[in-house]
């Protein structure tokens, strides 16, 4: 499985700059939702995704915040990684303290600061033994990675530090399929207590 694949909704970043969503179960008028707010819907690989083309980050922010709280009337289990939303009047990282990147099934994030590695250090993260780089612990599958990364960028944005999670998918071809997604039409509202997510 891919690490979209594991909650209701998943939120990221192409690295060429789309903002895309994928639903993993059928959510009540999500196709309603997300194109109002801008999404683009495409078939892609015998399922759909909604793609919000390259822009700006507050216009991505604003689109995608539309779009997240509209679901979260529908589930909870909604986690947003993407780094082409990430929009604040009062704080505009060109340089993010901490950078995730996916890859090889495993993650690597760069720490800029001595707040952003301490951070890491909480949440399993061991330096490499250069110390350029952080890893997770080793046996983490793709559930194991998702869940680290959510966790530690979450408590990065609490205690004001910038963050980018980059997810090693080029562009939204190469967003992977999966078995799990399906129509977007469906009957009523499910909800799943386990959100992952940062308030916008």
């Amino acid at each position: 499985m891919s690490l979209l694949d594991f909650p209701d909704v998943f939120i990221g970043s192409t690295d060429d700059g789309h903002t895309f969503v994928v639903l993993n179960r059928r959510i009540r008028d999500a196709d309603l939702l997300l194109t109002e707010a801008g999404f683009l819907p495409r078939e892609h690989l015998g399922g759909k995704l909604y793609l919000l083309p390259p822009g700006t980050a507050q216009e991505a922010h604003e689109r995608a915040g539309i779009a997240m709280y509209g679901l979260l009337a529908h589930t909870h289990d909604l986690i947003d990684l993407s780094w082409t939303t990430r929009w604040s009047p009062d704080h505009q990282a060109v340089d993010p303290d901490l950078h995730f990147q996916f890859g090889d099934g495993t993650v690597a994030v760069t720490a800029k600061t001595t707040s952003a590695r301490s951070l890491l250090e909480q949440h399993g993260f061991a330096p490499t033994a250069d110390g350029s780089l952080y890893r997770p612990q080793q046996g983490l599958d793709e559930r194991g990675l998702l869940g680290v990364v959510t966790a530690a960028e979450a408590h990065a944005y609490a205690h004001g530090l910038s963050a980018r999670v980059q997810l090693g998918i080029p562009t939204p071809a190469d967003i992977p399929a999966s078995a799990r997604r399906r129509p977007t039409a469906g009957t009523g509202p499910q909800t799943t207590p386990s959100a992952r997510r940062r308030t916008r």
